[in-house]
């Protein structure tokens, strides 16, 4: 079975989290600057077999769209170029940040490693994934 990758796209860094290869844990991969996001996707889905992207939909909590959802359009409109057999679907990824920042306040890290922004980027796109997950089975 291939793996699933969801995307949690920002404007200067992007959090990746990926399932296993049965689809059963949602965990961290990476988190990447936006620049090289694109080669790292078609680099990594030419070492492990992806299934299927799935990106954070960005919107405010009114439900308006997010400053940065026509950045993450075009992101995904590139990302459908390179790689045009692997589908992507969009995640509402509203409160993921709060939800993140929350699970690493709660692991009891040091409060040095909770204030690294590229940890809770990563968190969130696990959150997304959990999210796509969960509905998923049901």
């Amino acid at each position: 079975m291939a793996r699933v990758l969801s995307i949690d796209y920002g404007k200067r860094r992007t959090g990746l989290a990926v399932t296993d290869s049965c689809q059963i844990i949602a965990g961290g991969l990476a988190t990447v600057e936006t620049r090289d996001l694109l080669d790292f996707l078609v680099d990594y889905t030419h070492r492990e077999p992806v299934e299927r992207f799935v990106v954070g939909l960005p919107k405010q909590t009114n439900g308006l769209d997010s400053e940065n959802l026509p950045r993450v359009r075009a992101f995904v409109a590139q990302l459908r170029r390179k790689l045009p057999d692997i589908p992507v679907e969009w995640w509402d990824e509203r409160y993921t940040s709060v939800l993140a920042h929350r699970a690493i306040l709660d692991s009891g890290i040091g409060r040095k490693a909770r204030q690294d922004k590229a940890l809770v980027d990563e968190v969130s796109a696990t959150i997304i994934l959990q999210g796509w997950m969960e509905r998923s089975v049901l």
